[in-house]
């Protein structure tokens, strides 16, 4: 694939390795922002569209779909046939699909550009870790991760109170208007700055069943858990749930005996790293179940203005990129210790916050601090889970383990929005009788069917603390090289 050269004034730099780093932190900042924003604004398409809850929740779900279904496509592609141009196609549909997305006339078509957009966010996070790291090399890789995780978190807390004004002062096509900006500037500076690609998979196979396979497998999943209170027994639900193990299965199979895989299973022989796994997926199942629930409790339930409710809920970022570096820094003592005390922090501050929330004025700086507190001990339990799983996976399928944490993550967050959004109708309908819009809910009933999501996240907590259970402990050598600053999703 023909990739531009870098410009020379740029190449011969003494800083070319930051720049570089630079322009890939662009990605990651984007990618987080838009993550984080599009959460706060769930309401007001509520509002705008005049649709129901499990439909508007898919311009979150469309996104992480996408870019959960065609990452290992991508990762793969880019192995085969080079990364800088694919990584310059990222950018540049990213800021195409983000514009359109600002221009959607309804609802379905605002989530088929967000499908869209997933799309290209994904071919950033198939390229943007390994760019990075080949840039920085071996010496440099832990600090370069550093700045990659910090400009990650940067984009997390921005995005829920940018949110805010934006929809206070400029209205929903805003927040997806804001990222086009960078993603131009991104474009630009990839062109001119990311080196072509010097190394290519010596095995050249591409597996298309296993895309076929993936693909549909994760979108019934994901429809059979955020369709489940609107849907009920219909024959759609149930093909659904049907099709989702199936065709997962198949996908298991496919990957154990195809030649040249898009997901090494091989990984999960190791108890640590599965276990691992699965606490990198229900810890950001966890953060983006909040997020969605939280925006229509303070929306729909205080009556915040956007701004307000933005900059509440930055909260939680805040606390966790806060925490997560010394947590990662203590990871290599007391892992296990220290990922326990943080989901039983996160799952108390959840269970807390369902007697907090009762919707006067006076119960928001409690419910403020129960949020803290859910942010803090998320922030123990992530960095020493990356550590510890990064860890368990053997030196030369680092990258191979990280990607796939890349995949985890986007994943967990797709399902904890979709189980979220099924877990608030079913309470709002069972408690009021109403099916389809959170807008004409008594605001009782709807903080209400907020702490049933809470109890599920905490739940979700439980789940995560069990893994830190069972799990072998790190080796000592390991963290150091994959600690805290394992990569992100961009």
């Amino acid at each position: 694939m023909f990739e531009p050269a870098p410009a020379q004034v740029f190449a011969r730099s003494r800083y070319y390795a930051w720049l570089v780093v630079g322009t890939v932190c662009i990605g990651t900042f984007i990618g987080q922002v838009d993550g984080s924003i599009v959460q706060l604004a769930l309401p007001s398409l509520e509002d705008a569209f005049g649709a129901p809850l499990d439909a508007v929740s898919w311009v979150a779900l469309g996104y992480m779909l996408a870019f959960a279904s065609v990452l290992p496509v991508f990762a793969r592609m880019a192995e085969i046939a080079g990364r800088k141009t694919l990584y310059l196609a990222g950018f540049a549909l990213f800021g195409l699909w983000s514009a359109l997305c600002g221009l959607a006339p309804s609802l379905p078509v605002l989530i088929g550009f967000r499908v869209l957009q997933g799309m290209s966010g994904a071919l950033l996070g198939a390229n943007s870790v390994v760019i990075l790291v080949a840039a920085a090399g071996p010496a440099r890789r832990g600090q370069a991760l550093g700045i990659m995780s910090a400009a990650q978190a940067v984009g997390l807390s921005i995005g829920p109170a940018l949110g805010g004004v934006l929809l206070g002062a400029l209205g929903w096509r805003w927040i997806f208007w804001v990222t086009v900006p960078f993603a131009v500037l991104g474009t630009v500076l990839g062109w001119l700055i990311v080196p072509r690609t010097t190394t290519f998979a010596g095995d050249r196979r591409f597996d298309t069943p296993g895309a076929i396979l993936l693909v549909p497998a994760l979108a019934a999943l994901l429809l059979a858990i955020s369709e489940f209170q609107a849907w009920g027994f219909s024959p759609p639900l149930i093909a659904c749930a049907v099709a989702a193990p199936l065709l997962l299965g198949g996908f298991i199979w496919r990957e154990a005996r195809a030649p040249a895989p898009l997901i090494n299973l091989s990984l999960f022989r190791s108890a640590a790293f599965s276990a691992g796994s699965v606490g990198v997926l229900v810890s950001y199942g966890m953060l983006y179940g909040m997020f969605f629930a939280m925006s229509f409790a303070l929306v729909r339930g205080y009556h915040d203005r956007p701004l307000a409710a933005g900059l509440r809920l930055t909260i939680v970022p805040v606390a966790l990129g806060l925490v997560a570096p010394f947590s990662g820094a203590l990871s290599d003592k007391r892992p296990r210790l220290l990922m326990l005390a943080g989901m039983a922090i996160s799952a108390a501050a959840a269970m807390a916050l369902t007697r907090l929330l009762d919707g006067t004025p006076g119960s928001l700086m409690s419910a403020m601090a129960g949020l803290a507190a859910f942010g803090v001990g998320l922030g123990c339990y992530i960095a020493p889970n990356n550590n510890a799983t990064m860890s368990a996976a053997p030196a030369d399928k680092s990258g191979v383990a990280g990607g796939l944490l890349n995949l985890l993550r986007i994943s967990g967050g797709g399902v904890g929005v979709a189980a979220s959004s099924a877990v608030l109708g079913w309470g709002l309908e069972s408690a009021t009788g109403i099916h389809e819009q959170t807008a004409g809910a008594p605001e009782a009933a709807l903080l209400a069917a907020v702490g049933d999501v809470l109890v599920l996240l905490a739940l979700f907590g439980a789940l995560g603390g069990a893994m830190a259970l069972i799990r072998n402990s790190p080796k000592a050598d390991g963290g150091k090289a994959f600690g805290a600053g394992a990569p992100k999703p961009s």
